[in-house]
């Protein structure tokens, strides 16, 4: 019951909530506007919900963890996330503007203590300055990768899954109670978020969610099984940092900034080739599922096991990209 009950909560709240904030959103005129080229859906579609997303997680916390003055910190981080992705929502700030907020969010959480600790990074110079990349960069994957209904929330909610599964494979019931909590309210908003999406995160909402995903890898203690553990947060988060990566890399050879949108995103390629939105939401789920087996093994130190399943895993892309590239409409 004591970890039912922060996820049955953060859902109901968030679900409740959601409608009222579209609502509001379209009073005051804050939607999303298709403009034909990124932006393709049908009609304007109101902002808001990440901040249901924030109020149904931040409600769930205050009534099952102690009030402690970490958790004050990482408050104040993730609200700071929010109100700067809400400001872009609604006047638009310059990337350099939002770059500094996300700057000061991040001191934020290294001075709650959210930074590497351990394995070769205990008490190592290198660890505050890796941990404050690592924060902008998981930061703005999320906001780089919401781009259509329901990916960057099935991205987050996956890769909350595999944190739960490791976080109950050590044991750790707070670090539990916090990612449930967070999983209840990701899925309450997805019940509006799915395609064809009635109300979109924003940028409130991708801040403040990459925000907490780029912090919760800072809980665990990586090192129990495997003293190089710490790598397993790259393997559950490869999804957005690929994407990062190839985005600037394609945007780079554009002569473009990586930060300046543009239809090179994977989500939207396959779109082209003709799936779905729910086919590809469903071929993410499927490679999340494939990346939480691998972290697993490797944070367990299974090592025989995941060099069978990664030998495996191998042959199944080959084939999928052999088939894929032999039928666009696969």
């Amino acid at each position: 019951m004591k970890l039912i009950f922060p996820f049955v909560l953060a859902f109901l709240f968030t679900a409740y909530v959601i409608p009222i904030l579209r609502i509001l959103a379209f009073k005051f005129n804050i939607l999303d506007v298709p403009n034909g080229s990124i932006k393709v859906h049908k009609t304007p579609t109101p902002y808001l919900g990440g901040v249901g997303v924030y109020f149904g997680f931040i409600t769930a916390l205050g009534m099952t963890l102690p009030f402690e003055n970490n958790i004050f910190l990482f408050l104040i981080g993730s609200t700071m996330l929010l109100f700067i992705g809400l400001v872009d929502d609604l006047i638009t700030m310059s990337p350099g503007q939002k770059f500094f907020g996300q700057m000061l969010a991040a001191f934020c959480f290294l001075k709650a203590g959210f930074y590497l600790k351990y394995g070769f990074f205990c008490n190592n110079f290198w660890s505050l300055p890796i941990s404050f990349i690592w924060i902008l960069v998981i930061i703005n994957a999320f906001n780089l990768i919401d781009i259509m209904d329901g990916l960057a929330t099935t991205v987050a909610c996956c890769a909350t899954i595999s944190f739960i599964v490791i976080a109950a494979y050590l044991g750790n019931i707070s670090l539990l109670i916090l990612l449930l909590a967070f999983l209840g309210a990701l899925l309450g908003f997805l019940i509006y978020n799915k395609p064809d999406a009635k109300i979109y995160l924003g940028d409130a909402g991708a801040l403040f969610i990459g925000g907490f995903l780029a912090i919760i890898p800072f809980l665990f203690d990586w090192g129990t099984y495997n003293y190089y553990g710490f790598l397993t947060p790259i393997i559950i988060l490869a999804i957005p940092l690929i994407e990062v990566a190839t985005l600037i890399i394609i945007r780079t050879y554009k002569k473009i900034p990586f930060y300046r949108g543009s239809p090179d995103h994977f989500a939207i390629y396959l779109q082209k080739r003709g799936w779905g939105k729910y086919k590809v939401l469903l071929y993410t789920v499927f490679m999340s599922a494939i990346l939480l087996i691998v972290a697993f093994l490797f944070f367990s130190n299974k090592i025989g096991l995941l060099m069978l399943f990664i030998t495996g895993t191998l042959f199944l892309i080959l084939w999928f990209t052999a088939m894929f590239f032999r039928n666009p409409y696969l």
